[in-house]
């Protein structure tokens, strides 16, 4: 009896101490109790200012998070070249360490460096991860994954599980969660997350039950959700993936909430003005739904908004629009280049070739609002369109609609928003005169190295001044769970 009591004595005094453990690291964190993160991939200044204006010219009014009072600019570059890519970014802000294009959560010598993700974790706070692209993809991946390339899709999804992250919510691992090749292959990484006590679900029904507490991972296709643009109710807006995150992570040690507004930097690789406007919008939706639950604990609450780097090469201004900038044109297209791409690809197939000009052209004026001169001189679809397309306009179009239709019928490859320079160029040519027109201009199909802009709100909000790297954001996180 006497050494039943002393066990159970040992039993309680262990508890205690571990209890005590958890509280000390928690008072020893000086970070807020709730912190979100909002990354906009290839949103630099160009990207949100040219969103501000938009917004502003629909009747939404200015951006909320232009509005945030820090701000600062940084710089992007990675450790091996002026123009960085998404996982030497994502590594950067995350860890706060300079590292190669392509790597993750590593030093250029392959040395692990912590996130300031895994730090909060550490301190006890409850952490989600969130996106609208591939979960693996570099830039959520740069919060859990070390490794040494970030196409390690496999890899990656094994430090997810690891991670022991309480909520992830995107598309999935690129159709790599069973990859059988890898070296590092141990069993389908759904499954091994399931076994680790992650409730997963594909579907908008299955993550509308997710509830406080749940170890949770929402996953809405193999490689991205769909732009804003070409939303349906199958999938959740950014908006409300970051309430039902906040749902899930809220509790009385608080949470490191990272959200990506990943097809922002899709859009901009296609050079699809109207496309990455909708994301934009839908991303600050998102934040307002943050700066929602700051006003609720006004005392307890960070949020900061920033890019990893600019994609596109984005100018408000181009010459042949005379100078002006008519960025509210864009609301016209109503369908984002790749998915145009995609119907009248099989629109023309269906035809078997036999499609004309002509029967295009009412298309033209529904999708991306383009009103065509007709032989009295008077613009055909004129009452819905507003953009009053030049003779030289519209022979761009037919050039390039005869390339495609040419295309179809030799069964050319199509193209991707990643790959916007191949075939199939029509639903890029409509793009291209919409964005003439409005004044917008580009240099580029990739990344390039402007800098980004970082605003931030609420408590310890003043860290963000005087950033000058995109370092500085990770390593005063950082700090702030260390210390």
């Amino acid at each position: 009896m006497a050494f039943a009591q002393r066990e159970k004595r040992a039993f309680f005094a262990a508890v205690l101490i571990a209890v005590g453990a958890v509280f000390a690291a928690s008072a020893a964190c000086k970070a807020p109790k709730y912190v979100f993160l909002f990354i906009g991939d290839g949103m630099s200044t160009p990207q949100r200012m040219a969103g501000e204006i938009f917004s502003e010219k629909i009747g939404r009014g200015p951006l909320h998070m232009n509005l945030l009072p820090y701000q600062a600019n940084t710089r992007t570059k990675s450790a091996d070249a002026i123009i960085t890519d998404s996982a030497a970014a994502a590594t950067a802000i995350a860890c706060g360490v300079k590292t190669k294009n392509s790597m993750l959560g590593l030093l250029p010598n392959g040395e692990r460096v912590e996130s300031m993700a895994e730090l909060a974790k550490k301190c006890g706070k409850k952490v989600g991860i969130a996106t609208t692209v591939a979960i693996a993809h570099a830039t959520p991946a740069g919060f859990y994954a070390h490794r040494k390339s970030r196409s390690l899709y496999y890899q990656i999804g094994l430090d997810l599980v690891a991670s022991g992250f309480d909520y992830f919510c995107g598309s999935g691992l690129f159709g790599m969660e069973d990859n059988k090749k890898d070296p590092e292959y141990c069993g389908n990484i759904f499954e091994l997350a399931r076994k680790k006590g992650y409730k997963i679900t594909t579907t908008r029904e299955g993550w509308k039950e997710f509830k406080a507490g749940d170890k949770a991972w929402a996953i809405f296709g193999v490689n991205a959700m769909d732009f804003s643009i070409d939303a349906n109710s199958s999938e959740p807006t950014l908006a409300e993936i970051v309430a039902k995150g906040i749902e899930v992570l809220d509790g009385p040690e608080g949470f490191f909430f990272m959200c990506e507004g990943g097809k922002i930097d899709y859009a901009c690789h296609a050079n699809d003005a109207a496309t990455y406007l909708r994301d934009i919008l839908a991303f600050d939706d998102a934040v307002k739904v943050a700066l929602d639950f700051q006003e609720r604990h006004p005392e307890d609450t960070l949020i900061i908004t920033t890019g990893d780097h600019e994609t596109g090469g984005l100018s408000m201004g181009f010459a042949g629009a005379g100078g002006e900038f008519y960025v509210d044109m864009l609301r016209h297209q109503n369908v984002s280049v790749e998915k145009f791409s995609e119907w009248f690809k099989a629109f023309v197939r269906e035809r078997k070739g036999e499609v004309t000009f002509e029967e295009i052209k009412p298309i033209l004026s529904e999708k991306f609002g383009f009103a065509f001169e007709g032989s009295d001189g008077k613009y055909e679809n004129a009452k819905n369109a507003s953009v009053r397309l030049t003779s030289k306009n519209v022979e761009v179009l037919k050039e390039a609609f005869e390339k495609d239709v040419g295309f179809v019928r030799k069964g050319v490859k199509d193209t991707t928003a990643h790959d916007v320079t191949r075939v199939y160029v029509f639903a890029q040519a409509a793009k291209n005169v919409l964005n003439s027109q409005a004044g917008v201009g580009w240099s580029s199909f990739s990344h390039t190295a402007l800098p980004t802009f970082t605003t931030a709100k609420g408590v310890k909000a003043d860290i963000v001044l005087g950033m000058k790297e995109n370092t500085d954001l990770g390593v005063r996180l950082k700090a702030l769970y260390m210390e």
